[in-house]
């Protein structure tokens, strides 16, 4: 699978993006959604705080091993409805070798609400 070529951005732009490591708290399944995804409720920590992610990684991420996994998500895009949820972060990933999402996270546990540098 290839993948088009990245637009250029600046390094202020870049700076814009905030993306912070969170930990699952709780994961339940999302029926309704036209493609299968979990809903995830993530704590950030005191400064962002607890926010919900509809993430499709069903195929890579059973639901029962997410409560207590670090996760990263970008926390300030607007809010997206999907279906009748409301998606406030965008958790993050990348594709494994089928194109199915692999979720991308601190290779140890590092403290949450810390912000990708």
């Amino acid at each position: 699978m290839t993948s088009p070529k990245p637009a250029t951005i600046s390094f202020d732009d870049f700076l814009k993006v905030d993306i912070r490591v969170g930990v699952v708290i709780a994961a339940e399944d999302f029926p309704e959604a036209r493609k299968p995804a979990i809903k995830l409720t993530i704590d950030f920590g005191p400064e962002i705080g607890v926010k919900k992610s509809s993430a499709q990684i069903v195929k890579n991420h059973p639901r029962e091993s997410l409560v207590g996994k670090q996760v990263l998500a970008v926390v300030n895009f607007p809010p997206r409805q999907i279906g009748p949820f409301m998606s406030q972060v965008l958790t993050l990933g990348v594709p494994d070798v089928n194109g199915e999402v692999m979720l991308i996270g601190p290779d140890r546990e590092v403290p949450i609400g810390g912000r990708l540098y």
